[in-house]
């Protein structure tokens, strides 16, 4: 067995001590966070300087559409 085994297999044992309900409600709550956190920045900081007000303009929209489908999806596996 080279050093790679070794630390491959480290990792898989240690990994397989978490329980599957710890790692789904990581998965779930992760994006959950990040969709808070980007739905408070400021709105200075998701448009462009010289912007005109369009509606595409505006970055959460886009990133908290795409955050809630990855919550769905996975709320849906788990």
């Amino acid at each position: 067995m080279t050093l790679l085994h070794v630390v491959g297999e480290f990792l898989r044992n240690g990994l397989l001590q978490v329980p599957l309900g710890a790692a789904q409600v990581l998965f779930v709550l992760l994006p959950t966070v990040i969709l808070i956190w980007v739905l408070r920045l400021p709105r200075s900081e998701t448009t462009p300087p010289d912007g005109h007000g369009g509606w595409n303009e505006n970055l959460k929209f886009g990133a908290a559409l795409a955050l809630l489908l990855q919550i769905a999806i996975y709320l849906l596996m788990a």
